[in-house]
Order: structure tokens, then C-alpha cells, then sequence
């Protein structure tokens, strides 16, 4: 099997990069990150020599329809086809609702669907004319929680799950599926100021049932299942990888806010 993962130098990429070469599969990991890209390929090289699977990587921003497109193309090259693509990259400022300008919302709104978008749109077509594959793209909590100053973040998010289920719907038939994981707190190299804050730590676990902040293989494992083929049955549906959080309160990110328009 071939898979694309989409910011996969880093973090639930990364982490899902690794799961499925060492089910065997013909990987290429893109992101804007040359540097960590490599380092990814020469970490799983070897994986992938014992599973007969394989490690490629492509500079690509995630933003761009034609580089996303490339590698797609990139990605169906060891077996004419995609069976598997992954849209990882998401994001946003924190701040007051009434703090943020016009053109920060449209922006972060914009980033965090148009992503996903662009992979369903080239995937998906590449998946339609081979006949069939599964795209997973990576949504959050904050889509279905209130998660005060990520507004944005939230409203894009929301979109994303919007997205996933029209995608689902219309590719359906064509045998494509689309799905999503819901991501709460996760332990990575762009959350690190949040699981790093105090503050922020004891309100998530306090409400929290499994008592532990979020890693990237277990959003990856998610993922996974949602891409494979034990999920044939599965479309237009969001597993959410929280720890039980959403069952009660988002945290308050008022400190954190606070912290920032002081420095």
C-alpha cells in the first residue's frame, strides 16, 4: 500500500509515518521542513528495510494546491496508486475574542480548512480514477467544545469537520473514504508551551478521566485504523483521542493569554 502524510516531520505525522512502515507500506512524509524531514526517513529507514515497506520525502506546503498535487503523484509512484493519505497540518493564534483583527480569523480559518481541503480535492481524485482509497484528515476537540481565546482555531476546526462529512458523502460512491480524529491536548513540538504550563496541565487533568496529557502515537493508532482496511465500513466519521476530556470542561487559557500580552 502507498500513503502520503501530510506534515509529517514532526509530532501525529511523524508518529503515523512510523505505524504504517512498519505495516509494510510505501510512505512519503511532506511538510515545509527539508531538515526534519530527513531526519524522519533516516530514523525509519530501517523499519522500513525489515517491513519491505518504504521512506520517501518531499518539501511541500500544505497551502499549495500544485506542490500538494506533486505529492500525491510523489506518493503513487511504487504502486500506481494512493491508498492512504493523511492531512495533518493545523493551527492558530491565542488571544481575546475581541482582540483578534478580521484578517487573523480569516487567515486561521482559512489555513485550517483549505489543508484538508486541497488533500481531499488531489488525493481524492487520484483515489477516485484508481478506484478507491481513505483519507483521514486530523480535526481537534476544540470543534466540538467551546475552548476560550482559540476562536479561530475553533471555528476552523469546526469547518474541518463540516468538510470531512460533505467529502464523505459525495466520494462515497465512488469509493473513497474520508474521515477525521479528534485530537485533545497532545504532547508535541508545537504544544509545548501549553504542556509545559502548570497551570494549564492541572486544569486538563482535573477534568479529565485517564489523567495524562495526549501522545502522538496515540492519535497515530487512530489514524491508522481510520486509513486501513479494518475500517472498510467507515466514512464521514471522527474518533476523538482525548482521554475522556470532552465528557467535561475545556481548560481556561486566560493565564496563558495574560503571560503573553505581558512579554
Amino acid at each position: 500500500m502507498a500513503a502520503l502524510v501530510t506534515g509529517g516531520a514532526g509530532g501525529i505525522g511523524r508518529s503515523t509515518a512510523r505505524l504504517l512502515v512498519a505495516d509494510g507500506a510505501h510512505v512519503v512524509i511532506a511538510s515545509r521542513s527539508a531538515g526534519h524531514l530527513q531526519e524522519v526517513a533516516d530514523e525509519l529507514g530501517a523499519l522500513a528495510a525489515d517491513t519491505g515497506g518504504s521512506i520517501r520525502w518531499t518539501a511541500c506546503d500544505a497551502t499549495d494546491s500544485d506542490q500538494v498535487q506533486a505529492a500525491v503523484a510523489l506518493a503513487a509512484e511504487p504502486t500506481g496508486r494512493l491508498d492512504m493519505a493523511i492531512s495533518v497540518p493545523g493551527g492558530g493564534a491565542m488571544a481575546a475574542i475581541l482582540d483578534y483583527e478580521p484578517e487573523q480569523v480569516a487567515e486561521t480559518v482559512s489555513f485550517n480548512v483549505v489543508v484538508p481541503f486541497i488533500m481531499i480535492k488531489h488525493a481524492g481524485g487520484h483515489m477516485v480514477d484508481a478506484g478507491g482509497g481513505s483519507i483521514v484528515a486530523v480535526s481537534s476537540t476544540s470543534a466540538i467544545q467551546s475552548c476560550r481565546f482559540l476562536a479561530p482555531y475553533c471555528a476552523g476546526k469546526a469547518g474541518v469537520d463540516a468538510l470531512v462529512r460533505v467529502a464523505a458523502d459525495e466520494l462515497g460512491g465512488l469509493g473513497v473514504r474520508v474521515n477525521a480524529v479528534r485530537p485533545g491536548l497532545t504532547a508535541t513540538d508545537t504544544t509545548q508551551g501549553l504542556v509545559n504550563n502548570d497551570s494549564v496541565v492541572t486544569q486538563y487533568l482535573d477534568q479529565q478521566p485517564l489523567q495524562r496529557i495526549g501522545r502522538p502515537d496515540d492519535v497515530a493508532w487512530a489514524i491508522r485504523y481510520l486509513a486501513g482496511p479494518e475500517s472498510s465500513f467507515t466514512t464521514g466519521q471522527f474518533i476523538t483521542v482525548d482521554g475522556g476530556h470532552t465528557l467535561r470542561s475545556f481548560v481556561d487559557f486566560a493565564d496563558v493569554v495574560a503571560a503573553r500580552s505581558v512579554s
